[in-house]
């Protein structure tokens, strides 16, 4: 049987994936008092992408803080420098998706401290009981001159502080009946790598006119316990992570506050992705892979799709990332059409940091039942909801023949000849261009006044367009819209103000 990922971490072998070093043993102190031992090394490029320094610690400790530099030599235009990340295991145990997770900062900082009673946000408060910790490294990019390394690990002894209390944000808001809800699914704060405190994006959700967020720190949950004082009856938060794996990142929505999701593992590592999907699936959660085309290293989504439950086709700022996944998405519904499988729902988020980046372009209206986690993630998981690039923008496309209707996500089940009027009605994009899409490509194409308000109708057949969808877009930066039809020169679109899922035409 292959040696997996998860057989390497249990074992303790030094693989070319995993590198474990000797352990590092403190001495004790007195109450009050530090030990302090420093650890360093090299790491040849392509040696490992997880590093594990064990740390023998002694009982009485009240505290562990750890700080770590590397050496950043020049490398050529186009070759990547050193880039390298930090976290730490308890005495729990390094074994994938087990239970000694006690934080995670990426790359975002240079030192970090745990101790019952608080902690640097990305990592977990607790008791630093005795056994054996690690600390992780994640050397993602490695120059060709390698990486040296140091890693200072500082002991405080003594009792412990008051432990620290979680305030969760509620899962749900009560009284609120059946309708379109807007919230980002997509969001980063200073507990990952973002610049933002909690507070900051909960009040750039409220003034984007959002319902409803879910916060996205990147391979930690620690951010979770800090949102309960920021929720309320106007703005639902719930909880969530960004898996940032080393083939792609995806976003765990609707995880119960303080479930944490691993990240350890590639594309080609056997059982492991599924295994975490899984556990997102098993606590209510849904799947979403992340700017699949993003060109960053490690950001490409190399996983495949049959255990998503929607897509992030859309990723802040509209880009050619973003038209390179719609047109993946529409490719991957004809598929379903085709072979009468599950299609997947798409949706956009902000994936917002920091300044000037804005929460809530783009945002995802949701059809739901009420303002509560399940509530939402079943919309978004059944693609009742379409993509806006802000609270400005609303729109409603259905499709009726003779008496039956059907919208978003739904089917209009008539016979493949029958007659079907489409109609979308769009406001608040002035001077925008309407598309209406089915498998065949753009079926139609129409300009909206500088009101930004106008009604487009289309009609066809189920024998014509097994689905439509929608698309309303802004000019192109000369002032044109293109035609988007694939021919000839006039073929570049302007950036996306709103993306529907789609209706689907006749019976299956």
């Amino acid at each position: 049987m292959p040696v997996s990922r998860r057989n390497v971490l249990q074992a303790g072998l030094l693989t070319a994936g995993v590198l474990t070093l000797a352990p590092t043993r403190l001495a004790s102190a007195a109450p009050g008092g530090t030990t302090t031992k420093t650890i360093s090394g090299h790491l040849d490029t392509g040696a490992a992408d997880f590093v594990y320094l064990p740390i023998d610690v002694p009982r009485g400790v009240s505290q562990i803080a750890v700080s770590y530099t590397y050496d950043k030599p020049a490398v050529p235009p186009g070759v990547l420098a050193n880039s390298c990340d930090i976290g730490i295991f308890d005495e729990r145990g390094i074994d994938v998706g087990g239970r000694g997770f006690r934080g995670w900062s990426g790359g975002f900082r240079t030192e970090f401290a745990i101790s019952a009673e608080s902690a640097t946000p990305g990592y977990l408060p607790g008791p630093v009981n005795a056994g054996r910790w690690n600390v992780i490294l994640g050397p993602y990019q490695v120059a060709p001159q390698g990486l040296n390394y140091q890693v200072q690990v500082t002991l405080t002894f003594g009792p412990d502080g008051t432990p620290f209390q979680p305030q969760y944000p509620p899962q749900a808001i009560a009284g609120r009946p059946r309708g379109w809800y807007r919230g980002d699914c997509h969001l980063h704060t200073v507990y990952s790598d973002g610049r933002r405190l909690p507070a900051e994006v909960a009040a750039g959700a409220r003034t984007a006119g959002l319902d409803f967020m879910v916060t996205t720190d990147h391979n930690t949950n620690s951010s979770h316990g800090a949102w309960g004082p920021l929720a309320g009856d106007d703005l639902l938060i719930i909880t969530g992570e960004e898996i940032t794996t080393r083939n792609g990142h995806y976003l765990g929505l609707g995880l119960p506050p303080g479930e944490w999701i691993d990240w350890r593992y590639r594309a080609r590592d056997d059982g492991d992705y599924s295994d975490a999907a899984k556990q997102i699936h098993q606590s209510g959660g849904i799947v979403v892979p992340a700017h699949p085309y993003c060109a960053f290293v490690a950001c490409r989504w190399k996983f495949g799709y049959d255990e998503a439950d929607a897509v992030e086709v859309w990723n802040g700022p509209w880009t050619t990332d973003d038209e390179s996944a719609v047109d993946t998405w529409d490719s991957m519904l004809v598929e379903s059409v085709r072979g009468k499988r599950r299609w997947l729902p798409a949706m956009g988020n902000s994936d917002a940091h920091s300044e000037p980046q804005v929460i809530g372009l783009p945002h995802n209206v949701v059809l739901s039942d009420g303002l509560s986690k399940d509530a939402v993630l079943d919309g978004i998981r059944s693609g009742r909801n379409w993509i806006a690039e802000s609270s400005a923008v609303n729109l409603n496309l259905s499709a009726n023949s003779g008496a039956r209707t059907a919208g978003i996500s739904e089917r209009l089940a008539v016979a493949e000849l029958a007659p079907v009027e489409v109609t979308l009605e769009v406001s608040g994009v002035p001077n925008g261009v309407v598309r209406l899409i089915s498998d065949e490509g753009q079926v139609m194409q129409a300009s909206l006044p500088a009101s930004g308000a106008g009604t487009v109708t289309y009609r066809t057949t189920p024998s014509l367009a097994a689905y439509i969808r929608a698309e309303v877009r802004h000019l192109r930066p000369d002032g044109t819209p293109g035609n988007g039809n694939g021919m000839g020169p006039d073929l570049q679109l302007g950036p996306m103000a709103a993306l529907t899922n789609p209706i689907f035409l006749g019976r299956d």
